[in-house]
């Protein structure tokens, strides 16, 4: 039997284990950078830095202001923090973020998605909740196939 693989894909994530050097820590660009690296919002080599001033303006709003900013507010925090970037170029990397898993919105204000449970606005729970998310139906998958494999 001939399966379409790619009508089986419901999503699919990337994630980099990195290290983290002295480097990586020692500004906030740097760090945010790592993170997008990271959580696969850029690739290796990348040297666009609109996705990467995204990511840190929605972490700057979720972990530090603790509120859900609208497009304005975060075109305004990128703009003081890493320079004037376009309305639409803000829109497309927050429609890529929100395919990605990463980003969720309401009613016009945009935020990090997840955990489930626990406080969203701190970084910790956030982290922790979106792995879960995003790992674990595909780790039971795997196992219903290990399962299924053992049985053959």
């Amino acid at each position: 039997m001939e399966v379409n693989e790619s009508k089986l894909i419901e999503r699919e994530m990337t994630l980099r284990d990195l290290r983290i050097t002295k480097e990586v820590t020692e500004t906030r660009r740097s760090i945010v950078r790592w993170l997008a690296l990271s959580l696969g919002v850029i690739s290796p080599g990348e040297s666009r830095l609109s996705a990467v001033s995204v990511l840190d303006a929605l972490l700057y709003f979720q972990f530090g202001e603790r509120k859900d900013p609208n497009v304005e507010e975060l075109m305004d925090y990128i703009a003081k923090s890493w320079g004037p970037i376009n309305e639409k170029t803000l829109r497309y990397h927050l429609l890529q973020l929100k395919k990605s898993n990463i980003v969720a919105n309401a009613s016009s204000k945009y935020y990090l998605a997840g955990p489930g449970i626990g406080d969203r606005h701190d970084a910790e729970t956030w982290i922790d909740g979106y792995l879960d998310y995003q790992v674990n139906p595909i780790k039971e998958k795997l196992k219903i196939a290990i399962r299924e494999l053992k049985g053959r």
